[in-house]
Formats: structure tokens, sequence, C-alpha cells
């Protein structure tokens, strides 16, 4: 999504691309304190309605939040009503997959991870909990402006469905907070993941981290970051979760910083080019950055250029591109399509390797359902604003 945003951080989507544990504070807000297990769901049909009222209020205070960002003029009506337009076509698939968010039992929502409002997340629970299964942290996008944990769904949905845990982070978006805020939230709730995970059946020693657009820009500064600390543990600082907890990280669509300041400090592309943190960039796990080369949002030069550098650096990276593809075509449109899916088999592929039972049930598993007609996504890819 474009838009400019002048704050201390200069926040601006162009391209360029355990430990000691902490207080649990695990506290649903759509249901009281329980024992860290997987609950079943108790909560009536009149407090599920408040709850998605809520959640619906928010969405559109979001979505206001950043209609006043962009400004007015003809540029900003006719991306509005191609927004609006866009999202009708596409309304099919979005209210059954909101049905799936508010009313279903697998939908754990607005856990608390950490002390200010923003701070929750929402887990997305295989129906099968034989054993501990993998898990996905996924950071979503929004411009850094209207980012919101429910814009995961359509993901969790999916990957749940392959007895895999998604763990969909929130945090504080501009003007609430500046890009360290957004980081310092992103990186707790790795931490609270990390941590808790096995209390809802997940397997702390298979967690992948994940961000699409905005969010892969923030996922990144948080690893990064945390690879730096762990670097200069030995002055005392505390750490909360280790960068060898994750075993992956995917990037999808991603962007970062413009300004020199915001660029030295948010910019993971330049950050890992400095030779005094060599021995942090070690650390880092595997990374895969995933484009589409006709997204015009956040071109996909952005992740060719960050993994240019991350090899530059030692780091081990690859870019899987998609010709043709929007911004998005890879998150929206080709999942609401349904069947067969390269990003999503590729992302179940990396996570289930080595799981000979998993890989043998991926591969008998039923095409991924499709939600939204063909023609309608056909129409709603012509009229995006992306």
């Amino acid at each position: 999504m474009n838009g400019d945003v002048d704050t201390n951080n200069n926040i601006k989507p162009l391209i360029s691309n355990g430990a000691k544990n902490h207080q649990r504070r695990r506290r649903a807000s759509s249901q009281p304190s329980a024992a860290p297990t997987r609950p079943c769901q108790t909560q009536s049909f009149s407090r599920d309605i408040g709850h998605a009222a809520a959640e619906t209020y928010l969405v559109t205070s979001l979505s206001f939040t950043l209609l006043r960002y962009l400004g007015v003029g003809y540029r900003w009506i006719t991306r509005l009503v191609a927004l609006g337009c866009y999202a009708l076509l596409l309304m099919p698939g979005f209210l059954q997959v909101a049905f799936y968010y508010f009313f279903s039992s697998q939908v754990q929502r607005s856990v608390v991870y950490g002390d200010q409002p923003r701070n929750r997340l929402d887990l997305y629970l295989p129906a099968n909990s034989d054993e501990p299964k993998p898990v996905v942290i996924f950071v979503t996008g929004g411009a850094w402006i209207i980012g919101y944990k429910a814009w995961g769904s359509l993901l969790g949905l999916q990957l749940a469905e392959r007895d895999i845990i998604v763990a969909c982070v929130d945090y504080r978006n501009f003007p609430q907070g500046t890009i360290s805020d957004m980081v310092k939230d992103a990186s707790q709730g790795i931490s609270f993941v990390c941590n808790h995970i096995a209390e809802y059946g997940g397997d702390p020693n298979r967690i992948y981290l994940m961000g699409q657009s905005a969010g892969a820009h923030i996922s990144a500064c948080a690893l990064l970051d945390q690879a730096i600390k762990e670097s200069e543990s030995e002055k005392g600082e505390s750490i909360t979760w280790s960068v060898s907890q994750i075993k992956a990280y995917f990037g999808l669509s991603g962007g970062i910083m413009e300004g020199e300041k915001s660029l030295q400090q948010f910019s993971p592309e330049v950050k890992i080019q400095d030779s005094s943190i060599r021995e942090a960039v070690s650390r880092l796990p595997p990374i895969t950055l995933f484009h589409g080369t006709s997204d015009y949002s956040i071109p996909s030069d952005a992740s060719k250029t960050f993994v240019e550098a991350l090899q530059r650096a030692g780091a081990q990276a690859k870019l899987v591109l998609y010709e043709g593809k929007t911004h998005t075509d890879l998150f929206l449109q080709d999942p609401l399509r349904g069947g067969k899916d390269e990003l999503f088999d590729h992302l179940v592929a990396v996570i289930h390797a080595g799981d000979n039972e998993a890989l043998a049930k991926d591969a008998k598993a039923p095409p991924r359902r499709r939600l939204v007609p063909e023609f309608l996504l056909k129409l709603a890819r012509k009229i995006s604003p992306f």
C-alpha cells in the first residue's frame, strides 16, 4: 500500500529494502483467564457478537486514520473509490474468513503478550492436537499505519488446515507509536510465542517467523536487533528469546525505510553492511524473500537488493520471484482463489521438511477451497489500488 507519513522515523513505504522467561500475561480479551490449555468455545453468542463489533470499530477507525494521512485531492478520491470497489469484489471471501475468525473454536483471539493497548496476538490452532505442531509467527502489513492482526486470518485458516499453528502479532501503528515502538512490540510478541507456545500445543523447536509488506520490514528489524543483542549479551542486556529459536524467516513483498537517519537505524539492508555486527549476522536463520515482479507498491528490487546485501554479509538468504504477481496477488487473490498455490506450497514444504508423516498428509491433502469466483478476482486485480 502506498502512502507517506512524516514522523520522527521518516516512515515511507518505498523500496531500498529459552532464556529468561518473562511474566506470563495470557489473559485473552474475549474470555476470562484460564489454565494454559487449548480452550473449549464457551463464549456466548452475544459475547462473540460484541467482540465482533469492537473489532469492526477498530478496523473502521484504522481506515479513517489512513484516509486522513493520504490527503485530499483527485488521486485520493480515485484511490478511495478503487479501494472500496476492490473490497466489494472480494467480499464473498472476506465474509467467509470473518465468520471463521469470529466464531471458530480454533481461533483464540487477542491473547495478551505485553502492557501496551495493541500488545495482542491471535492464535490459529489446528483441529488435530495429537502432537506438538510447528508454528509460524506472522507480522501483518498495513503501510505502518493500518497494520492489524486480523489481516493474517486467511493465512492462519489455511496453514491451520495443514497442522501448522499461526500466531498473528498485533503492534502499535503510527501515530500510536514510532517505528522503534513497532519493532519493540513485534519482538515482545515473538518472545511470548517462543516462551509460551508449548502451552497451546506448539513445538518450541519448530518456530518460523514471517512478515508481509510493512510487517516484513518490522519483523526483519526485530530479528536483526535480537541478533545484535545476543552478540553483545556480555554487556548484561536481558534476553527473553533467542534468534536460534527461529528455524527460518520468510519475508513477503517487504519494503524498508527512507531518510538518512531512519535508514541507518531501521533499514536491515543498511545495518547488515556494518562490519561491526558481522558476528550478529552470522546468527541469523535461513532467510527467504518472496516478491511479485509486478508489485508497484513495493517493487521487487527492494527484496533483490536486500538479499544481495544479506549474502555479501555472509547470511544464508535467497529470493523467490513470482512473474507477473502484484502486491496483493500473493497474499490475497491467490489464497482466495484456492487450489494450487506456489507460495503456499513452498511455505508448507519448508515447514514440514524432515517430517515424513506431515509430508505424506500434504501430498494427500485436498485442494484449498475457492472463496471468490474467478471473474471477481480478475476484476479486483484490475482495479486494485495496490
